[in-house]
């Protein structure tokens, strides 16, 4: 059985534990839980500081029987203070969170390693493992170079996150996909978007941020990039709609989402 995890893109107005509830009745197996804001525009859930909502979140994912396959989004910076990063990698212990969600934003990618190295090594004293998403809008802009900088980093714990949305916008192939060793890719994000590409960063940016289609309904062949992924890897859905959200209320977002993906995975 697939198991599907609700990102929290998805559903990004909805704290925590209303966001677990709605995952429930959407028929979701997990969660992706954002900790840290993106932008200074889109919020973030810092449950690492706020105790109360700590407890509500771990108290509807017993109620419900979800878990949280990841948490997210550190953003690897030329200034990123790692010894900093213990509290979030503590948050996401205490939730059972199997991954951490890492982003290239540092230009030299000898640091960019060495950075994901020391993240790799202080999250293995929680027990989760950084997975490194690539962006065609930054320097590490495909499934290439994200798998140089895991291997220059080289840790057994530190793996590559790969989305259905950022693989078909880079140049990316499906025989680097079949050369990847199946311990780089825990888990895959998974969305549509039109067949045409966006020409510009910003359109880019607006389309991976703002409104994604569910998997079907648009131009991405991504059946052909599940098949050349491992199997039986949890499959999560990021499908921001932002118009369909204020329109119809994000749990209509997240059930289109999990329709699509099970119309093409199958349950």
């Amino acid at each position: 059985m697939t198991v599907f995890s609700l990102a929290h893109l998805t559903v990004l107005s909805l704290a925590p534990p209303e966001m677990i509830d709605v995952a429930a009745r959407c028929g979701y197996r997990s969660v992706g839980l954002r900790l840290i804001a993106v932008t200074a525009e889109s919020p973030g859930y810092p449950l690492m500081n706020d105790k109360a909502m700590m407890r509500q979140t771990k108290a509807r994912l017993a109620d419900t029987g979800l878990h949280v396959l990841d948490i997210e989004l550190v953003k690897i910076t030329p200034g990123i203070d790692v010894a900093a990063l213990e509290p979030i990698l503590t948050a996401g212990a205490e939730l059972g969170a199997r991954h951490v969600i890492v982003a290239p934003y540092d230009p030299d990618l000898s640091r960019l390693a060495d950075r994901l190295a020391a993240i790799a090594d202080l999250a293995a004293r929680y027990g989760i493992m950084p997975v490194m998403e690539f962006f065609p809008w930054t320097n590490v802009s495909n499934l290439h170079t994200a798998r140089a900088i895991v291997e220059t980093a080289g840790r057994a714990n530190a793996g590559i996150l790969v989305d259905t949305l950022h693989f078909d916008r880079s140049d990316s192939s499906l025989a680097e996909l079949d050369d990847m060793p199946s311990r780089l890719l825990p888990f895959f994000h998974f969305c549509d978007a039109p067949a045409e590409k966006p020409g510009t960063v910003e359109g880019l940016l607006h389309t991976a941020r703002a409104e994604r289609l569910p998997p079907g309904d648009g131009g991405i062949d991504l059946c052909a990039i599940a098949a050349h992924l491992p199997k039986h890897i949890p499959v999560a859905l990021e499908v921001p709609m932002d118009a369909l959200t204020r329109e119809r209320g994000p749990e209509e977002v997240a059930r289109r989402a999990i329709a699509g993906a099970k119309r093409l995975l199958g349950d």
